[in-house]
């Protein structure tokens, strides 16, 4: 799961070229949207792109369960886990 993390938190970085930050400053509890990392909605539907090319995992933005998936890289992890074939 640590591996998965890692990846996730480069993936994030990565997919919405973040100059300033690095994987160690992002936490893996702590929130991706508002008071934490501070992303936007825009942020989320490139992330969701990112993770459907990388894990091919779909998240349904009209699905109610989406923002608890994105909530933190430790809760998008566990959706990814769940959802992989």
């Amino acid at each position: 799961m640590e591996t998965l993390h890692q990846e996730l938190k480069e993936l994030i970085i990565d997919s919405l070229n973040l100059e300033d930050i690095d994987a160690a400053d992002i936490e893996t509890d702590a929130p991706l949207f508002g008071d934490g990392l501070g992303l936007d909605s825009i942020d989320a539907l490139e992330l969701g792109l990112s993770v459907k090319k990388r894990y091919g995992v779909s998240l349904d933005p009209e699905d109610k369960e989406t923002r608890t998936h994105f909530a933190s890289v430790a809760n998008l992890a566990s959706f990814i886990q769940a959802n992989q074939a």
